[in-house]
């Protein structure tokens, strides 16, 4: 999806399935870890990788954990990605 908000439309298609979520932390408009507080709204055990050129520290002080997920700094390559996507799913 272009945006989180065309994302949250796309995830009210029930017929659609998604087996984890792969989101920026930062972005224009809502943030990764909000979209996720969301999308988890309607899909509640969708595991989740953040991805991010800022330090995991980025989520902030006092900031709610989030379950079944992991952290991705960039620069990562594509067998980097897909290692992290493949531990989520086992």
């Amino acid at each position: 999806a272009e945006t989180a908000e065309d994302a949250l439309d796309k995830l009210e298609d029930a017929e659609l399935h998604v087996d984890i979520f792969v989101t920026d932390v930062v972005m224009p408009g809502m943030d990764g870890p909000t979209w996720v507080r969301k999308a988890r709204e309607t899909r509640p055990n969708t595991n989740v990788v953040f991805v991010s050129g800022y330090a995991e520290d980025v989520f902030g002080e006092g900031s709610e954990e989030i379950p079944n997920s992991v952290f991705l700094a960039k620069p990562f390559s594509l067998s980097d990605l897909t290692e992290v996507v493949h531990q989520q799913l086992s």
